[in-house]
């Protein structure tokens, strides 16, 4: 079987650890029956030998494989890898979900996107990451009693994601321990009405609001410290016909969403600005992972 996962960007300004989209931009892994195991990794991480030897895929795989068939078999994992590790784009959601949906498939039980995305929250407790992951769009999720709450909206073939993807990584545990333990009525509220009309906007196509509609005031400031040039990206993009311009998850890539007539506007500009980054133009993904027999 092959599965395809898509990048991810989370919280979208004020949504933290609750909205989140799709991106084109994926993972595949070609897993074949063996007479032993093995693995093999192409692009991201090809170089990375502790990813042979402690490959978190492999490892939730076999815990969830060995549960449903109740037995143990020998597997052949080829990774192909197109999602960079760390820059807030969901690699490791991206890992989590790919791995539980091929499990199920490899024991052959047919398991509802549903049920997989409440066992990734054994391994990932935000759903920000994970429920676009699972079902492509924009989604809007909480989490209630160990099981996720999600609403979803496929994203017009009209909008474009321009990526910026500088080569340091940001830690998402390390950058959680930089935001405050205290905020002010006035900050929660502006992020509770941002992230309303945020949701409001992509359900009812409102791109005019987005601009708005993203403005943060949790966890960008606190987080772009680690790399100021990001605030230029942002001011770039939204000068140039952005609808909207966040930190990726909790970065370091930075996300802008605009209309596909501006998005090689865009992309040009912030690659003469920035040309240490890799910038890149990608669709939306409105289906989430999938699965094909190889």
């Amino acid at each position: 079987m092959i599965i395809k996962v898509p990048a991810t960007s989370a919280n979208l300004g004020p949504g933290f650890d609750s909205l989140g989209l799709a991106i084109g931009l994926y993972n595949e892994v070609h897993i074949k029956r063996s007479s032993y195991n093995s693995i093999s990794i192409k692009n991201e991480g090809a170089t990375n030998k502790r990813l042979k030897k402690n490959n978190l895929f492999v490892s939730i795989f076999n815990d969830i494989y060995r549960e449903l068939a109740n037995k143990k078999d020998t597997f052949r994992f080829e990774f192909v890898n197109h999602i960079p590790f760390s820059r807030g784009l969901g690699s490791s959601s991206a890992v989590i979900v790919s791995a539980i949906a091929s499990a199920y498939e490899m024991a052959d039980i047919k398991a509802s996107k549903k049920i997989v995305l409440n066992r990734a929250l054994f391994y990932e407790p935000h759903p920000d990451n994970i429920a676009p992951a699972v079902y492509g769009g924009f989604v809007s999720s909480v989490v209630e009693n160990a099981e996720v709450y999600t609403l979803k909206k496929e994203i017009p073939d009209s909008l474009r994601a321009v990526m910026v993807i500088p080569d340091t990584p940001m830690s998402t545990a390390k950058s959680r321990t930089q935001l405050s333990k205290h905020f002010s009525m006035e900050c929660v509220v502006h992020n509770i009405s941002r992230a309303s009309l945020l949701s409001s906007a992509f359900f009812s196509e409102k791109w005019d609001l987005l601009r708005v509609a993203s403005e943060d005031c949790l966890h960008q400031d606190r987080r772009m410290k680690a790399m100021p040039e990001l605030k230029m990206v942002q001011k770039i993009a939204l000068d140039n016909g952005a609808l909207m311009s966040t930190l990726s998850g909790s970065g370091s890539s930075f996300f802008t969403l605009c209309f596909e007539k501006d998005a090689q506007k865009i992309q040009n500009l912030l690659r003469d600005k920035f040309d240490a980054f890799r910038v890149e133009t990608f669709m939306l993904d409105n289906s989430g992972y999938v699965i094909e027999k190889e």
